[in-house]
């Protein structure tokens, strides 16, 4: 939520890509492209701060809100609580006396609430173009015939998979039934810990920035250790040879927003500003995680940067809503922090969660109608439970 003070600025310049980047535009290569249904107050309406307050209020205690850390100030503000999206999903759980759970955040966010809640509580997406390219990249098709590629290599049986939580709930699924886990960004190292001692090799999915900085820097592997299986070409573009000597079989996937981040961003904010302490997202490329000076999930950046001196400058590789956020709420400390990029690098997707679209579900849930309702059928949630069930149990 902004504080008082002016706005920090940043000094970000938009690109030609501003209007897509902040959810005006639709990406078809990314997004679902469903629209809502009814029509949307429009984003120039003065009355709709005081218009979701409103249908806030006249749901009560029925209604509990959840906010990403990168959302838009304008729907955070309404957020019951903020936080990472496995976060946000067990707090969700924790209220089973809210009959709507209005989760502010992307697709696979919606379903893990939906698998983690009750069967009376119902989890409703604002927006069902909000979907995560990331999450997209690995298809249930495609990891199946992964499988496949796999088990004619003759190591499947060696093979224990490993999905992020930025996964569909297919995904998830598909990772329960064959003996794997779940991880976060904050518990990567635990789980890959976890799977090692299961089999001789990880199948990552879908992101493999976060795979393979976990198994080089916390795991001590080598890049060599780590293959890159591309869905898009035949047996993943590699070899039987390749397969059988890889250690991480990472999924050709990543996210958009950290993805963007190069060594020569990291190069330049230190030319801009001696002394600069650059901490970035573990979804960043390799070179970039190896150049910067922390690593860590948006838990652990929020944290650095509440444990900082005053005085200390920081440049933040992570989506721009959450750095804006965290610049204005530190800058009476004196805590000077920047954007590690200079282009705009907001998500897209996540984006696509504006105010109008939240008053139009909250009125809706209001009205007694249920809209946008994200449900995930019984088999799919029974093995996606099954591997958050083992990360809950995770040390």
């Amino acid at each position: 939520m902004t504080t008082a003070q002016s706005p920090v600025d940043l000094a970000v310049e938009p690109t030609p890509l501003a209007l897509l980047l902040l959810g005006r535009e639709a990406d078809p290569k990314s997004e679902r492209g469903v629209e809502c249904p009814g029509d949307l107050p429009s984003p120039s309406d003065p009355d709709l701060v005081e218009r979701a307050r409103a249908a806030k209020e006249k749901l009560g205690d029925k209604v509990f809100v959840l906010g990403h850390h990168y959302q838009r100030d304008e729907v955070i503000q309404f957020a019951d609580v903020t936080g990472d999206s496995f976060k946000l999903a067990r707090d969700a759980a924790a209220k089973p006396e809210a009959e709507y759970i209005v989760f502010c955040g992307v697709h696979f966010m919606a379903e893990s609430a939906d698998i983690l809640t009750t069967d009376d509580q119902k989890v409703v997406l604002p927006d069902l173009a909000a979907g995560c390219s990331m999450a997209d990249m690995a298809t249930a098709e495609q990891v199946a015939e992964c499988w496949d590629v796999l088990t004619e290599a003759g190591i499947a049986e060696q093979v224990v998979p490993v999905s992020y939580m930025n996964s569909s709930a297919d995904i998830k699924a598909f990772t329960g039934k064959h003996g794997g886990t779940i991880c976060t960004s904050s518990n990567a190292k635990k789980a890959l810990d976890w799977a090692f001692e299961q089999g001789e090799k990880v199948l990552f999915l879908p992101d493999q920035h976060l795979g393979r900085n976990t198994a080089v820097r916390d795991l001590g592997m080598s890049l060599d250790d780590c293959v890159v299986y591309n869905p898009h070409k035949p047996n993943g573009g590699l070899t039987v040879e390749e397969l059988r000597a890889a250690k991480m079989i990472l999924w050709r996937g990543h996210c958009s927003v950290h993805g963007r981040f190069s060594l020569d961003s990291v190069n330049d904010v230190r030319e801009r500003i001696p002394g600069v302490n650059v901490l970035v997202h573990p979804e960043c490329k390799h070179e970039v995680v190896a150049a910067a000076d922390y690593v860590g999930s948006t838990e652990y950046i929020i944290k650095a940067l509440e444990a900082a001196p005053a005085g200390s400058k920081w440049a933040i590789g992570t989506e721009l809503n959450l750095v804006r956020r965290l610049a204005n709420r530190f800058a009476p400390e004196g805590k000077e922090i920047v954007f590690l990029d200079k282009t705009v690098c907001f998500c897209s997707t996540m984006n696509r969660i504006d105010l109008p679209h939240l008053v139009w579900a909250l009125e809706s849930l209001a009205e007694g109608n249920l809209v946008n309702r994200i449900e995930v059928d019984k088999e799919t949630e029974s093995f996606a439970k099954l591997a958050l069930e083992r990360m809950l149990a995770l040390p």
